[in-house]
């Protein structure tokens, strides 16, 4: 006979053998996918409190003894990773209740420096050599009328700030007193300032369509071979052009000047938008990778995940982000040889047939593989007996599976412990004969958008995905995007494509024959035939309006086909003055 006592305890080692289980599953992935899978905090701060949502933005990435930090906006803590790929929460010991707005975060010898503030613009400079405790002490002194600070020490221990978050100001900066409690050691320097007549990509509004002012936000310095790489966002959070751009000087407090090939990180087309208002951190095997901000803006404006690209500077010092397939699988910061490169995995389950238990008012089934991430299917309850199945119509390799869950009607705020997502995938050839892929009936972990590649790969035709338990009122999933490779043809070569330059140059119309064995298509484009940096990834469409130029810019594109089986041959160049 076995006593409570011991079968709570036999209980607990099963839990956690469980929980170490899916870790380590997770931890043998070789790639992930945009969104990042993090446990987002649910947002207490704003005049929308009676909308539950989560939300993940503004992230500052540092590396502190070989291991990664993450601050995000009013998180009420931060993240910790030993890889880039798998975070894990820190509620520190001592920490400001919610944290702050467009944290700002450095390493500098033998301490994580991060500057704590509220939305009044003051802040206050802390530090600890034990990130992971997180027993954080306090500068006593404060920092007045910053908004979105980024703090900067170069080698030789000269400190900075940078700040700003306007629709009028510029991006400034100063010197501070690093010996002497961060006080400010300089005159405050007017850096520079967004120029939407210009840079079409700082325009306000989707797809850079508003005529309204845009913001300049979210500095962020990098030092690479000897040149200060000062980056920053436009031109809002909320909509799919929001990026970052980089000016580079000689000096952290300049003269700047602007990188021709900006913005450096964007996003602006495909399942879920944007890449702004981030940080750049030198990875594991010594490569950079870009941390930004993405917009779902579906309950309210600012709810948002997170993203990271590789990044690079090529021959000419210019500093790009590899945003191209920006949310498809891509290879894991610690894959040896491919760190960052997108796997070739593509997407199977785009507006393929789905069935499922229940559904309630216009949030059907279809709305499961629809690649928009602001609709949703909502079943009539949150029980195991739910389910969806979709139909790839033809057998495929499924390589991965993600799972995007929303926030419908949730009624969470905050911090909450105990959030798990439980769930089983099955596959099948026959819609009758099914194979268990996925089984997390056990999960201790919280997956808002939960991204599992398989062990092996699979031939199914059918992927059938059966709830077991979700952290919510109601279970409600945007997309199931299943990724892998078809075995049918890639799609032709683009025929009839067209780049013309506006007499507002900084628009251009793009457009091209629709193919019907397409997906969609891939718009790259870039200063030079070489740097075709920028792309676009458009669905079920054959004109692109592209209002992210910069006027006195000289441009060349290309163009690409693609579908469940692959890429087509990309066209050659076409240079546009």
């Amino acid at each position: 006979m076995i006593h409570n006592k011991n079968l709570f305890s036999l209980i607990s080692i099963i839990a956690c053998m469980v929980s170490f289980s899916a870790i380590a599953q997770d931890a043998r992935m070789r790639t992930y996918c945009n969104p990042l899978n993090v446990d987002y905090t649910y947002m207490i701060y704003n005049s929308d409190m009676d909308i539950s949502y989560r939300s993940g933005a503004d992230p500052a990435v540092v590396e502190f003894r070989g291991e990664y930090y993450m601050f995000v906006t009013r998180s009420m803590g931060y993240w910790h990773s030993t890889d880039l790929q798998n975070w894990n929460f820190i509620e520190p010991e001592k920490w400001y209740p919610q944290g702050s707005n467009a944290p700002a975060a450095h390493n500098y010898k033998d301490s994580v420096l991060y500057v704590m503030g509220d939305p009044s613009g003051s802040m206050s400079v802390l530090y600890t050599d034990n990130p992971k405790r997180g027993d954080w002490k306090g500068v006593p002194a404060i920092l007045h009328d910053l908004q979105d600070p980024a703090l900067f020490i170069d080698d030789d221990g000269s400190a900075y700030v940078y700040w700003g978050s306007s629709n009028l100001y510029p991006i400034r900066g100063q010197r501070l007193n690093k010996d002497h409690r961060f006080i400010r050691y300089s005159d405050v320097d007017s850096l520079f300032n967004k120029d939407m007549e210009m840079h079409g990509w700082e325009r306000f509004g989707a797809n850079n369509s508003d005529t309204i002012p845009g913001y300049i936000e979210g500095p962020w310095m990098t030092k690479h071979n000897n040149k200060y790489y000062l980056q920053y966002a436009a031109p809002g959070t909320e909509f799919n052009v929001y990026a970052d751009g980089v000016y580079v000087a000689d000096h952290p407090l300049g003269p700047f000047e602007y990188a021709p090939n900006n913005p450096v990180s964007f996003k602006p087309g495909g399942f879920m938008n944007g890449a702004g208002h981030g940080s750049t951190v030198k990875g594991p095997q010594n490569r950079y990778w870009h941390f930004a901000s993405m917009a779902l803006s579906a309950n309210v404006n600012w709810e948002r995940r997170l993203c990271m690209f590789p990044l690079y500077f090529d021959n000419d010092g210019l500093m790009w982000s590899d945003s191209y397939f920006g949310d498809y699988p891509r290879y894991t910061p610690s894959e040896p040889g491919k760190a960052g490169e997108f796997t070739g995995w593509m997407l199977l389950s785009y507006k393929k047939p789905v069935t499922v238990s229940s559904s309630v008012g216009d949030h059907t089934a279809e709305k499961l593989t629809d690649e928009q991430v602001k609709t949703y299917w909502l079943a009539k309850d949150n029980g195991n007996s739910q389910w969806a199945t979709i139909d790839l119509q033809k057998p495929g390799m499924v390589h991965a599976v993600q799972i995007n869950y929303f926030d419908h009607e949730s009624g969470l705020y905050g911090r909450i412990p105990g959030l798990r997502h439980r769930y089983v995938v099955e596959g099948s050839l026959d819609g009758r004969n099914w194979k268990v892929l996925i089984d997390k009936s056990n999960s201790f972990r919280d997956n808002p958008n939960d991204y599992v590649e398989l062990p092996q790969p699979e031939r199914i035709r059918y992927l059938r995905y059966r709830n077991r338990e979700v952290p919510t009122p109601h279970l409600a999933i945007s997309d199931i995007r299943v990724f892998g490779v078809g075995e049918g043809k890639r799609p032709a070569p683009v025929t009839g494509f067209r780049v013309n330059r506006e007499n507002d140059r900084r628009d251009a119309l793009i457009s091209w024959n629709a193919q019907k064995d397409a997906q969609g298509y891939n718009i790259r484009w870039g200063i030079a035939p070489d740097k075709l940096y920028s792309s676009w990834l458009v669905y079920d469409d054959h004109q692109l309006i592209l209002k992210a130029l910069t006027t006195d810019q000289e441009y060349y594109f290309t163009i690409e086909a693609f579908n469940e089986n692959g890429i087509s041959i990309p066209l050659r160049t076409s240079h546009v003055k």
